[in-house]
């Protein structure tokens, strides 16, 4: 009797062992911590901790530093000195804090706010030097396409703060010679990379991407 008795106890050993098997399994993967906690390890989380990265994961990409400039140059034309006074402690070179292109507006600026509101109304913005041949060329070809809105030219050789100007779109967009166009944020380059984008057709397609109405 205790011999037929043993291969029934095994069978629900068996069973039993296969069924918390699957059992651990389920309330394992159930129990898996998220990717944005795994690299914490087997350390012990608090809730600020787990608070602290859940603020970190939702914390926006911070706004490019040329909206900054933009900012600055589209603004009260009382705030040319800012960068001409505030470069002589500072490096161009570098990047730079936003509250130096706020002018006397300090923390108050929501820059995501700021950001989308500069693309919606000065969206190309023309840096210029008001003698450069190949500046004149590029604002007549952009003049004919009649846009709206219509580009802001900013004729760096006439403000105070010419020579700040001119390092900060050097580091901001890798691009050292003038017209230097930005759409949106981002330069096209100048005179010449205007006339073939034109050419080939492109132009009018990458600024009504942007937004921009091309009447022309």
């Amino acid at each position: 009797m205790s011999t037929g008795a043993s291969p029934i106890r095994r069978r629900r050993l068996i069973i039993f062992v296969a069924v918390l098997t699957v059992f651990v399994l389920y309330f394992r993967s159930s129990l898996t911590l998220p990717e944005s906690l795994k690299d914490v390890g087997d350390s012990v989380l608090s809730r600020a901790s787990v608070a602290k990265l859940a603020l970190t994961k939702q914390r926006k990409r911070p706004v490019d530093e040329i909206y900054g400039l933009i900012h600055l140059v589209t603004g009260d034309v009382e705030h040319e000195h800012i960068l001409s006074h505030s470069m002589t402690m500072l490096d161009p070179t570098k990047p730079l804090d936003m509250r130096i292109y706020a002018a006397d507006e300090g923390d108050d600026v929501d820059w995501e706010a700021e950001r989308k509101a500069l693309d919606k109304q000065f969206p190309l913005v023309v840096f210029s030097k008001s003698y450069c041949q190949f500046s004149k060329r590029a604002k007549t070809l952009l003049e004919s396409l009649d846009l709206d809105p219509p580009m802001k030219v900013i004729e760096v050789d006439l403000r105070d703060d010419s020579i700040q100007l001119k390092s900060l779109l050097t580091r901001l967009t890798s691009h050292s010679t003038f017209p230097n166009v930005i759409l949106q944020g981002n330069s096209i380059g100048g005179s010449d990379d205007l006339a073939k984008l034109h050419a080939e057709g492109k132009l009018k397609g990458i600024l009504e991407g942007a937004g921009v109405k091309v009447r022309g």
